[in-house]
């Protein structure tokens, strides 16, 4: 009863009569009824001054409940009924200063958090989501459909904490501020969830477990010393956050998940990424070939993989068990947890998923710079034929092989620069004396491990496809 009570009230606590949902909206919205509204189910900050954005603390790793309310009037949006939308979830940083080195402080977060997000859905405890995704891509973002006519609950999780992002001088800084940003989509018609409906976000700190709840208490006793007339100048402290309109995210391309072109016309050649925007600019990974539980596989794609490979009846003892969380199960864990013959299973479900790569190879495009300054170099026949390439930089990438085929390796470098292995028509050796030496599987078999090659295209003589040539 107690916690049907609390739902209610929840429900009741949704409703559109809050201070802070019409402090941060333009004069001209204050009338405005929006098509949706998201209700966070945390409390605000009492410290929080009059006329400010709202505050909501919140616990590292807790579920949170988020009301995904159909706010429409009659006859609003008509196109939309019977029919889903898409919701994009994002963690972003509320500062502008953070907002700039996105990337960078991300990337940073990825390498001191192996396999781990700073999203995720808690799929259980939601109701009312279809198909929900996250991409290993996209730490800070999951997206599902939902139905704005039936009860929609999403409940998520930040596992990431705010003063991860703080400068670490002294000890005891202050945590940086994030903001959760939903920006819901309906379908064109193409059927792709492109054409925005509404966005809004609100603003969050994120502690250590329970580190939210002792630092509420904090500022509600710090509020209680106050003079009544210092209290009149700071908003009361809600039991539930309204997230209020705003812009939606720029990084539409994550919802179109349009390929991007590997090719650069001008030059017959394509080249690697800058590797200075926004996650969002990634090109979507295409489909492993193989059902792999990898160290980044999110708790919720842990448990689809569970299903796939006939361990269904452990799905809910390993509810909260990312990839990396399985993967670090000894022989002995797993036969303790499972039994011994579907942990056997298991384990050996797991370590053949371990493997490493059968081959590893170094390669680089080559750069165009460089081959423009040898040919000016053997035109104008010069003594030194090396003098400027010393000071030349090159940045190689790693390709991991599997199968030690052709097709494979074809797949992996049009993986590696974004683009269809149908664009790749041949790949070549360099062999003595310059001539081109077509790779084969068994010259791939013969590769020395960790060997280092430079890549050169060159335009194919009957289609747009290129040829690749390993030197």
């Amino acid at each position: 009863m107690g916690k049907a009570e609390e739902l209610r009230r929840c429900d009741v606590l949704a409703l559109p009569i809050f201070k802070q949902e019409e402090s941060s909206l333009p004069p001209d919205n204050e009338n405005k009824i929006l098509p949706f509204q998201y209700v966070l189910c945390a409390a605000t900050s009492p410290a929080v001054k009059l006329h400010d954005e709202t505050l909501t603390y919140l616990n590292q790793g807790q579920s949170y409940e988020i009301r995904m309310l159909d706010n429409r009037k009659l006859g609003e949006l008509p196109e939309i009924n019977g029919k889903l939308v898409k919701s994009i979830f994002r963690v972003v940083f509320h500062d502008r200063r953070l907002q700039y080195t996105e990337h960078q402080q991300l990337e940073g977060w990825r390498w001191n958090r192996p396999g781990d997000r700073i999203l995720d859905i808690d799929i259980p405890m939601s109701v009312g989501i279809i198909d929900p995704r996250a991409n290993p891509t996209q730490l800070n973002t999951v997206e599902f459909l939902w139905d704005p006519a039936k009860r929609t609950s999403v409940f998520i999780q930040v596992h990431c904490i705010s003063t991860e992002f703080t400068m670490r001088k002294h000890g005891g800084e202050k945590g940086v501020p994030f903001r959760v940003q939903i920006d819901t989509f309906k379908e064109n018609e193409n059927g792709e969830y492109t054409e925005h409906l509404h966005s809004a976000s609100c603003q969050i700190k994120v502690f250590k477990p329970k580190g939210a709840d002792r630092k509420q208490k904090t500022d509600r006793e710090k509020m209680e010393k106050r003079t009544p007339h210092e209290k009149e100048k700071y908003q009361p402290s809600y039991e539930t956050t309204i997230l209020t309109e705003c812009s939606p995210w720029p990084e539409i391309t994550y919802v179109n998940n349009s390929p991007s072109p590997g090719f650069n016309s001008s030059h017959s050649s394509f080249s690697l990424g800058e590797g200075n925007g926004s996650p969002n600019h990634q090109p979507e990974p295409p489909p492993p070939v193989t059902d792999n539980l990898l160290p980044t596989t999110t708790p919720q794609e842990a448990q689809q993989w569970l299903h796939r490979n006939r361990f269904s009846t452990f799905t809910r003892l390993f509810t909260n068990f990312s990839g990396a969380d399985l993967l670090k199960l000894t022989r002995d864990d797993v036969i303790q947890i499972c039994g011994p013959a579907d942990g056997i299973r298991l384990f050996n479900a797991l370590k053949g998923r371990m493997v490493r790569p059968r081959l590893t190879i170094y390669v680089c495009q080559e750069s165009l710079q460089l081959r423009e300054q040898q040919q000016q170099q053997q035109q104008q026949q010069q003594k030194h034929e090396d003098g400027d390439s010393n000071g030349s930089f090159f940045v190689y990438h790693a390709i991991y092989l599997e199968e030690l085929t052709a097709v494979e390796l074809t797949e992996k470098i049009a993986q590696l620069f974004s683009i269809s292995p149908r664009q790749i028509s041949q790949i070549y050796k360099q062999g003595p004396t310059g001539i081109h030496v077509l790779i084969s599987d068994e010259m791939i078999q013969n590769f020395q491990e960790e060997a280092c090659f430079i890549l050169d295209t060159m335009k194919a003589e009957t289609n747009d496809s290129y040829h690749i040539i390993l030197k």
